[in-house]
């Protein structure tokens, strides 16, 4: 039912953020052929490195019709990891290494925070073999993202989707754990809005991620995960190994979460987080038994930081927020959203129930301190 619920509500965000997708849908987007939309530019670089036999050309156009039809325009993996591979780059520091993704063809390259941590100065390999210095420009521990700058310019900078991916769709996740050649692996988007198995309480970054089935390896961390039309959809973040019963789980920060933050550390070295001080939940059917909810929608409080704003407002473990600042939440991702449009030292008002009571309160946002990682 939760996921159910999601799912539409997703549904109708992604056609509102990627409007043109309803218009490949009809046959829209891809009809003027001058001026492709954000949908029909990423398939045609893909169809680029096609066009080499004759037959690629005409069996593309004769398939846009079917593809457009279901709004995706999708490509083979090989040539979703041949359009992006040259976008991915390998980071190697004193400690060791990790992956990144070219953000801007200046030389910026946007990585995870923990694979630059406590480093000025790094190396990145490229796909075309060659390595140059790199120095790390900018940081955020809040989301672990890190902007590198790479003593090279001229760089095909990888195509960020706007929205969030669709549950089942196509995932490749494209990195470099052994440090010499790309590697990529495959599955699907098997969830949204996750964070990593114990994170919330010692790390409120990692609350808001894509989960996918396809492995991720450490080296991998910072690199793609992208769509089957050759967008990042996200960036890597971490792999839990299959364990005695448990299935693949690969994590990556969603690519709207990482486009704002990279565009904020570009612009002044730091990303501002409007900070309310507790670890929001989704409702599952099991905390709705178990708190004996019914059918409310709304965010659980997992945990709140002691001394924090949502402590001095009250706010309580196990409290369902349900909206903020009359916006209702279904999600915990329509909170974090909230909060992204709002500034340190902003007064929010939030409603929650407790138990039978419900109550409004007004949380003052502060800015997240750094430790608070």
């Amino acid at each position: 039912m939760d996921r159910h619920h999601h799912h539409h509500h997703h549904q109708a965000l992604h056609a509102a953020a990627l409007g043109c997708a309803v218009l490949v849908a009809v046959g829209g987007c891809t009809a003027e052929n001058g001026t492709p939309g954000a949908e029909a530019s990423a398939q045609v670089q893909g169809d680029d490195s096609t066009t080499a036999s004759a037959s690629a050309p005409a069996s593309a156009a004769s398939g846009g019709g079917a593809q457009g039809e279901a709004g995706q325009g999708q490509m083979s993996i090989p040539d979703i990891v041949e359009a992006v591979e040259p976008s991915v780059v390998t980071i190697f520091t004193d400690e060791g290494l990790g992956s990144g993704v070219i953000y801007a063809e200046d030389g910026l390259i946007l990585t995870n925070e923990h694979v630059v941590r406590g480093n000025d100065n790094v190396e990145v390999a490229f796909a075309d073999g060659q390595r140059v210095s790199g120095t790390v420009e900018a940081t955020d521990t809040v989301s672990d993202l890190a902007l590198v700058r790479a003593d090279r310019s001229g760089l095909p900078a990888a195509t960020f989707q706007e929205g969030l991916p669709r549950i089942g769709e196509l995932a490749v996740v494209i990195g470099s754990p052994l440090g010499f050649e790309n590697t990529a692996t495959s599955g699907i988007i098997s969830g949204l809005h996750r964070e990593i198995p114990g994170s919330a309480a010692t790390n409120q970054s990692l609350v808001d991620l894509i989960q996918t089935d396809a492995p991720i390896s450490p080296g991998n961390s910072g690199g793609a995960v992208v769509n089957g039309r050759g967008e990042i959809i996200g960036i890597s973040e971490a792999y839990i190994p299959p364990a005695a019963g448990a299935v693949a789980l690969g994590f990556a920060i969603p690519s709207p979460t990482a486009v704002q933050v990279a565009e904020e550390l570009r612009e002044d070295g730091r990303a501002e987080h409007a900070f309310m001080g507790l670890a929001p939940g989704a409702i599952t059917p099991a905390i709705a038994e178990q708190l004996d909810l019914g059918d409310i929608s709304g965010v659980v409080v997992l945990s709140v930081s002691p001394g924090g704003p949502a402590d001095d407002a009250g706010i309580r473990p196990g409290d369902i927020l349900t909206s903020i600042e009359g916006e209702q939440l279904s999600a915990p991702e329509n909170l974090l959203t909230a909060l992204r449009q709002r500034s340190p030292g902003e007064s929010v008002s939030v409603d929650l129930r407790r138990g039978n009571d419900t109550r409004t309160v007004d949380v003052e946002l502060a800015d997240r301190p750094p430790a608070d990682r």
